[in-house]
This record gives C-alpha cells, structure tokens and sequence, in this order.
C-alpha cells in the first residue's frame, strides 16, 4: 500500500529536487546554516513537490496510458484510483504549504505557491496537451525549488535569487528537449505538441544549442555578481562548454539520434547537480547588497 502512494509522487522528481533547493539554501545561508530551518524547507517543498506530481498523474491518466514509458504508473494499471491519487495530492500540498509558512517566510511560500499554480494549473491542465511552450511553462515551476530554498534562508529575493531562477529555468529547456527525442514516439502516440513532434527534430536540436550556450552565460553570472567564487566559475565553465560540446556532436552525419539525446538529458543531470553542489560550497561570505524583495 505504501509502495502506491510513494511511487504516484514520483520519487525521483523529489529528489532532484532535494538537490537544487539545498544548494540555494546553502548558498544564501553563506556557512551561518539553521538546521531546523533546512530540513522544514527541505521537507515542505519536498511535499509540496509531491502533491503536484500526484495531482499530475491523476490528470494524465488517459495521456500515460498511451505511452511507454508511463503506460505502468499506478494510475493507469489500477493499482491506484483517481480519486486516492487526487486527495492523497492534496494532503501532502496542505501539510507542505504549512510547513512551508509556519518556519519560512512570505517569499519563499510566495514562489512555492508560484511554482505549484503553474505547474498544476497552467501546464498539467492546458499547456503540456495544447502547446509547444509547455516545455517553457513547465521549466518556470522546475525552477523554483532552488529560489525557495535561497529565499527561505536569505529572507529576500534578490539577485542571487533572479540568477538561480533563471540558470534553473534555461536549463530545464535542453532537458525536456533531449527526453522528448529519444521519447518521440511516445510523446507522438500522447498527442504531447512537444517541440521535436510538432516542429520536427532539426529545430529541437538548434534549441538545444542555444539554450545550452545561454545557460553558460547565465551561470557565469552568480561568480560575476559575487555571490560564488572562482571554484564555482571552473566548475559552471566545464561542465557547460563539455554540455554544449556534447550537444553539438548531434549534427555528425549518421549520428544515432537517440543514444545522443540520452547522452545530452544525461549530462545536464550531471551538470545541474555539480552546479547545486558547488555553489553550496564555493559561496562568499558577504553577500552583494542587491536586493529586490525582503521577507521583513
């Protein structure tokens, strides 16, 4: 019975998640960490994380039935029924919003809440089934565990926090691109507008290029603005240039398509979590006065 309702949250999603929000909590906290306030942060966003993940596979239960890769979730083998997956979502998203508001402070709730509405709302209901910008809504939620995170420790929104959203949101847009290449025909069989089925390949591929090469950009710019150090600007600088080397290798005559995109989806796991790692690390200890929102 467990096993169901863990697996409808899925728990690889929290994960990654778990990752990017510890590192933008450690890189506000800047080595003065509050433990407490670590794992409520932690815990919250990881329950609110699952709740939207467990509403989504209620609402897609027809679309996942379609595909191979989802066709076994225990909302389409009817090992789960809607209704247990939709208030079991809903739980978790009450108890998180309530850690969430209890031990943090209004801007990180108010960018939880952001995150949940658009990834529930805007792209579970309409965008992911109607749209080629569902990938682009989509990374707007992805983005924000690690904005949480550094707003439940630095209490503001400020620059730091604008960077993180949008390194975040740009490196969510190769990802999702390479997962719907080498899961084309599952994307296809769903009727999902991604990119590469409703605008061919050729396109996902440029995209991936340039939105690789942005992200470079981007995450040089928490060394720059003097929020990491240097080890965080090598670290940014390798696996960035290694990632958009990796990308463009798609465009070698008779390259085999599909173990190239895994390669690419595989290699910003490994980007993102170098990234989230070392910034937790390689932080400064004054941080530049740049505020935008304080939570006091």
């Amino acid at each position: 019975m467990f096993k169901r309702y863990l697996q409808v949250t899925k728990p690889g999603i929290i994960m990654g998640n778990l990752i990017s929000v510890a590192g933008g909590f450690f890189l506000a906290s800047r080595g003065e960490i509050d433990w407490i306030l670590m794992l409520a942060t932690v815990v919250g966003l990881s329950l609110v994380v699952a709740s939207g993940c467990a509403i989504n596979n209620y609402v897609d239960r027809d679309i996942d039935a379609k595909m191979q890769r989802t066709r076994n979730r225990v909302t389409v083998n009817g090992e789960m029924s809607g209704k247990a997956a939709f208030f079991h979502g809903i739980l978790l998203g009450v108890i998180g919003f309530a850690l969430l508001s209890y031990f943090t402070n209004w801007v990180a709730v108010a960018f939880a809440v952001f995150g949940y509405v658009v990834y529930v709302g805007l792209y579970t209901l309409y965008f992911k089934r109607k749209s080629v910008y569902g990938t682009f809504v989509g990374s707007l939620s992805g983005a924000v565990p690690p904005v949480v995170g550094y707003c439940a420790a630095a209490g503001q929104f400020d620059a730091g926090a604008a960077i993180l959203l949008t390194m975040f949101c740009i490196w969510q847009m190769p990802h999702s691109y390479a997962i719907a290449i080498f899961r084309y025909k599952d994307y296809e069989a769903a009727g999902i507008p991604v990119l590469p089925v409703s605008q061919g390949i050729a396109k996902a591929k440029r995209h991936i290029i340039l939105h690789i090469a942005a992200f470079a950009v981007v995450a040089a710019l928490l060394p720059l603005t003097g929020y990491v150090g240097i080890g965080f600007m090598v670290v940014a600088l390798a696996t960035s240039l290694w990632w958009l080397a990796m990308a463009l290798r798609g465009y070698r005559p008779g390259i085999d398509v599909n173990g190239w995109a895994r390669q690419v989806f595989f290699f910003s796991i490994i980007t993102v979590t170098a990234l989230s790692v070392t910034m937790a690390l390689d932080f400064n200890e004054v941080s530049p006065n740049l505020l935008v929102f304080a939570a006091h």
